[in-house]
């Protein structure tokens, strides 16, 4: 019991991180706060150990026959009161674990390598918390030819899956690997999954797998490091079907599979009543995302929140219904997509602190379908072939830094409201455009063009001081700018201090340069192309 009550110490000291959860604000702070997910929070009183080899598997400590053996395969149907540490260790080229109990559980995987060839690895149908705790280097696997058969009424639909809520922590690591061709998943929970402090988690699924991290609930990312790449065929690197949260913790998804995306959260069949779904928010952590496949059925963005229902086809097409917000207060986020939107809300999208990077060379950099507003943090946004930042309602920008950029030209601009609303700039945004603004759009503050150098650090100046550096693309040597008490303009300045928003982006440590003056920027007949003039400078909405 002594090493139960250290495990649980230990693991309490290292989710100090929740103190930080706690402090946030507004109509988040319930769902931030989430008791129930810290292990020390749970009296555990039982453990087992189950050790696996290649001549099968062995069974140590307080079992009580509730524990059956087949060769490699392992059975634990519990039905006392108490909550049980399981510790699974050793090395199988053929078994499973498959656990039913009505109590909470900490699966310790201590060194373990097992590999199922006719299904989930670890088959967990407890519908209650299920603390995942990782010591040391750990992988889990299924097989090509895996037809992850289940009895009636049961559920099996990955390489580690839980019908209750998995719990990831731990300082050791784990490697996921679904090759199998069913669609099935590498991590899944029927409830949620959340990867707290410390692991180091990779998941790799086949071309004929399913997602990479899925949770009908939601997915969280506090803590650890989570890397994902996905090759499967019209899937994501992490679904939810209700929400995603990010607070922590660094995520890596890179999918490579026709129609599959990075991120994927809020389904229109999560409810079948009302069909809402929550609000998907990152306060901290690093997300970097890469979509490289082509599109199909399915499209291929970078992140995809929400839903959306149209009458008709096309650009003529009604929009129904539409749910799903996307807020931003915190984190750095990078998305780069081949062939859509790298990061598309069908509802409202909010951004008021962190940095996100986006990259399209097919679509809108950034779109939604609702209103979006950017009150703070840092945003890059860079499309090829279509807008930069694309809201379907207004588009507002209050504050923060905002560069947007689209080389496409004409019907596209750089920032995209659609007809019938607005792009509203306030006093407090600081914005660099190319590619031109949206016709009709309202300013608090001057807008501006200024010449800049291409493929270097520019700058805004007060007159007192420098407000900001940005770095242009090479082939851009005009752009649009705006901030507060904006006097003048300087080209290729130099940068020393720390930059923001993968490199773009820098507040301190900017000298030199040249003097460049502002002209004001009058709509479709200036500013942001090549030359000063050109189309794209102002359109009707879409």
């Amino acid at each position: 019991m002594k090493r139960l009550l250290y495990l649980a110490l230990a693991l309490a000291l290292a989710s100090c991180g929740k103190d930080a959860i706690d402090q946030q604000e507004g109509d988040l702070s319930d769902l931030l706060d989430k008791t129930g997910d810290y292990i020390s929070n749970t009296d555990f009183t039982k453990e087992v150990t189950i050790t696996w080899s290649p001549s099968g598997a062995s069974v140590e400590g307080d079992s009580e026959g509730f524990i059956s053996v087949e060769g490699g395969y392992v059975t634990a149907n519990y039905t006392g009161t108490e909550n049980i540490v399981y510790t699974l260790t050793g090395s199988s080229s053929d078994g499973s674990f498959k656990l039913y109990s009505e109590q909470r559980q900490t699966l310790t995987l201590r060194n373990l390598s097992l590999t199922c060839s006719s299904g989930a690895a670890i088959n967990n149908q407890s519908h209650k918390y299920t603390f995942v705790v990782l010591e040391g280097t750990n992988s889990l696997s299924d097989a090509n030819s895996a037809s992850y058969a289940a009895p009636e009424n049961e559920d099996m639909k990955g390489v580690l899956f839980s019908e209750g809520q998995l719990i990831f922590s731990g300082s050791g690591t784990l490697a996921v690997n679904a090759v199998n061709q069913q669609e099935k998943s590498g991590i899944v929970s029927d409830d949620y999954v959340r990867f707290m402090d410390g692991p180091s988690i990779s998941i790799t699924t086949g071309s004929g797998a399913g997602h990479g991290v899925k949770g009908k609930d939601y997915v969280e990312i506090s803590g650890g490091t989570l890397e994902v790449n996905s090759s499967a065929v019209s899937k994501s690197c992490i679904k939810a079907d209700n929400y995603f949260a990010m607070t922590g913790g660094v995520a890596t998804l890179k999918s490579t599979g026709t129609g599959g995306k990075g991120l994927r959260a809020g389904d229109y069949d999560y409810d079948d009543d009302t069909h809402k779904v929550g609000d998907s928010y990152i306060t901290g952590g690093t997300l970097t995302i890469n979509t490289t496949g082509r599109e199909n059925d399915d499209s291929s963005k970078g992140i995809k929140i929400g839903w959306v229902t149209k009458n008709g086809t096309g650009d003529r097409a009604t929009v129904t219904g539409n749910a799903g917000n996307l807020i931003i207060s915190g984190g750095n986020i990078s998305v780069n997509c081949s062939y859509s939107e790298a990061v598309e809300a069908k509802g409202e999208l909010t951004i008021s602190g962190g940095s996100l990077y986006a990259y399209s060379s097919a679509d809108d950099a950034v779109n939604c379908q609702d209103n979006m507003e950017i009150s703070g943090g840092y945003v890059y946004a860079h499309s090829t072939q279509n807008d930069g930042l694309d809201a379907n309602k207004n588009l507002t920008l209050s504050g923060g830094n905002v560069f947007a950029i689209t080389t496409k030209g004409d019907p596209e601009v750089a920032l995209d409201a659609c007809e019938g609303y607005k792009l509203i700039i306030n006093n407090g945004a600081t914005v660099v455009a190319y590619g031109g603004l949206e016709r009709g759009y309202s300013a608090e503050q001057s807008i501006y063009t200024m010449s800049c150098s291409a493929g270097a650090w520019n700058a805004m100046h007060s007159g007192n001081a420098f407000l900001g550096a940005f770095k242009v693309p090479s082939g851009i040597s005009s752009v649009v700018v705006s901030a507060p008490s904006l006097s003048t303009g300087y080209k290729s300045v130099s940068v020393t201090g720390e930059t923001i928003c993968n490199g773009v982006w820098a507040d301190d440590g900017i000298s030199g340069g040249t003097e460049s003056t502002l002209s004001t920027y009058s709509g479709g007949s200036s500013g942001g192309w090549p030359g000063g003039g050109g189309p794209g400078g102002g359109r009707p909405g879409r």
